[in-house]
């Protein structure tokens, strides 16, 4: 595998699982070394004695806590010396059902930690290392972005959001910080599982490509939107969805 990550360095939010955990491995398996975040401390170390203590350092908080934001970045230049990566990954879902039905505190926090999270990290990122030195960032959105579908009426709003707020990103951020997402349709993780288990088979005959995606489908893409591979590219959503919106 090419090491085009070799000296470069990545903070994952909600790393210890499904897509942000398949792309803190894609990348520590190129050569990065990363941060990632997340809530549980067991969950953290057994990441960080996965990938190698050596590449790997761990930030345990809540994704919209702006102490814990200001400390994961600061880890990263501590421990690494730089922060050329910022990967958005960590999500939440409290809301499910019919919109009308939505307790707003719910809504709210579906919006606090999946778009300004989002842009916290992103400011956090900037201060400290990607406006004097460049880098990108990648937002990790959803399909449920690009179409409406109940009951996740809060999650896809918020993704919606959050596409845009990745166009708007790669307007102000560029010419040397790029900003772009990825849009999985259902990827089988633990957060997804109640989208799918006990009817995979079932879900999958939606999609053209007949499965559901796996972490390793949304790292590699990922990935190529953080490397310089994608180096005129910015503001963009890549959709990796097994086909299942086309003709929506």
């Amino acid at each position: 595998m090419t090491k085009d990550f070799e000296g470069r360095v990545a903070l994952i939010t909600g790393g210890t699982r499904g897509i942000g955990l398949g792309i803190a491995q894609e990348l520590v398996d190129r050569g990065a070394r990363v941060v990632v975040t997340a809530r549980k401390a067991e969950e953290l170390e057994k990441v960080v004695a996965d990938l190698g203590p050596d590449v790997a350092a761990a930030a345990q908080g809540s994704a919209d806590d702006e102490a814990h934001q200001a400390a994961a970045v600061q880890l990263a230049i501590d421990r690494f010396g730089r922060l050329d990566h910022l990967v958005n990954n960590a999500a939440v879902n409290p809301q499910y059902g019919p919109l009308m039905d939505a307790e707003l505190s719910a809504v709210r926090k579906v919006f606090d930690v999946n778009v300004t999270a989002c842009l916290a990290w992103t400011q956090q990122a900037w201060r400290a290392w990607l406006r004097d030195n460049g880098g990108s960032v990648l937002n990790i959105a959803s399909v449920g972005g690009i179409r409406a579908g109940s009951p996740l009426g809060a999650y896809n709003a918020s993704k919606a959001a959050l596409i845009h707020l990745t166009r708007q990103l790669g307007v102000e951020l560029g010419p040397t910080v790029r900003v772009n997402a990825i849009a999985p349709a259902v990827v089988k993780t633990k957060f997804a599982r109640a989208l799918y288990e006990g009817r995979e088979d079932e879900v999958a005959q939606a999609y053209p490509l007949k499965r559901l995606g796996v972490p390793a489908d949304t790292s590699k893409a990922g990935v190529f939107l953080l490397s310089d591979d994608a180096g005129w590219i910015t503001g963009e959503t890549l959709v990796v969805d097994g086909g299942v919106t086309l003709g929506h």
